[in-house]
């Protein structure tokens, strides 16, 4: 990382070493000053990245950190992602508290993770690796999101093509995902467009929302684009190209959701809005081509229970294809 600001889509790090896990630390005080929050709270932060990418270098395979500013009730605060392949534990809970050690070590990196941070989640399932996401706010902790999501960027791009967004407006509760034609910065730049478009837009159907952005994306390369509703017991959905759609019940049955075929920006394509039951137990999954469609939570026991950012992680690390960029957000039912 160079002193240049971290956008909102975060900054990737692979953790292999002692080395590695210095630089977080380092990217993770930087960021504590870039969205301003103060001393004492960067020092907590350090704390934190320094034992997340601690315990990664020590028991994980295949570790990668996500670092990135979050935003919400007219705060700023910071929050990592750390994943890795394996091994898992039974219990994140007991691996959690003060003086578990798997290691001979003291066994106190997750519960120093848990007694800095002001939120945090995990899941981990043995064979398959852990998922452990932590945010640091400077006063109170802002109320965890019904919506999150991440994006990676094919190898070799320091910018991802897909995207996602988040907005409340005039009560309605809409989640954008966006891929970008291609790859690097032109697909970044369409994406970039859709999400902007999206936080303007005037408040409406999920229908009415994607004809804006498909006529405010008309200086880009294009994209694929879904926007989606989640109302008490339904779910108002409309999307163009190839973004998947999937609600899952709460017994673990899909549902498909119907996207037709388009370019945001492009053509003149078809727009239509679609209707869905959606119950209180349900979850909403979209993401982009980057990631492949045959995940399933039944393999995951009690995945469903954890935060939408920590299941969108668990996909994005499962099903998430290395040629391609990939976008994952999850959303629960606001009944």
């Amino acid at each position: 990382m160079n002193g240049d600001a971290v956008t909102d889509s975060g900054l990737w790090f692979r953790v292999e070493a002692s080395s590695a896990a210095s630089a977080v630390r380092r990217a993770a005080e930087r960021l504590g000053e870039q969205v301003e929050m103060g001393a004492a709270r960067i020092a907590d932060l350090a704390i934190v990245a320094a034992e997340l990418t601690s315990n990664l270098v020590k028991h994980a395979d295949d570790g990668v950190l996500l670092l990135r500013p979050v935003r919400r009730a007219g705060q700023a605060g910071v929050e990592m992602v750390a994943i890795d392949s394996g091994p898992g534990m039974a219990d994140l809970t007991v691996s959690s508290r003060d003086g578990h050690s798997t290691t001979g070590t003291l066994g106190i990196g997750l519960g120093a993770i848990v007694r800095q941070a002001s939120w945090f989640d995990g899941y981990s399932l043995p064979g398959r690796g852990t998922v452990f996401a932590v945010q640091v706010w400077p006063g109170e902790p802002a109320k965890p999101s019904w919506a999150g999501g991440l994006t990676r960027p094919i190898p070799g791009e320091t910018v991802s093509g897909d995207g996602y967004a988040v907005r409340l407006a005039d009560g309605r509760h809409q989640v954008l995902v966006s891929d970008g034609l291609g790859h690097g910065p032109l697909a970044a730049a369409a994406t970039e467009a859709a999400v902007a478009a999206f936080r303007d837009a005037p408040a409406g159907a999920p229908a009415a929302v994607v004809s804006h952005l498909h006529r405010s994306m008309s200086h880009t390369r294009g994209a694929a684009i879904a926007v989606a509703e989640l109302a008490s017991g339904a779910l108002h959905y409309a999307g163009l190209g190839n973004i998947a759609g999937v609600i899952v019940d709460g017994d673990g049955q899909r549902r498909g959701l119907v996207s037709l075929p388009g370019i945001a920006g492009h053509q003149r394509p078809t727009v239509r809005g679609y209707e869905y039951p959606f119950g209180p137990d349900a979850r909403l999954v979209m993401h982009s081509d980057g990631v492949v469609d045959r995940w399933r939570l039944a393999d995951y026991p009690g995945l469903v229970e954890r935060s939408p950012l920590v299941l969108a992680a668990t996909l994005l690390r499962d099903a998430g294809v290395r040629r391609d960029d990939a976008c994952v957000l999850v959303a629960r039912s606001r009944a």
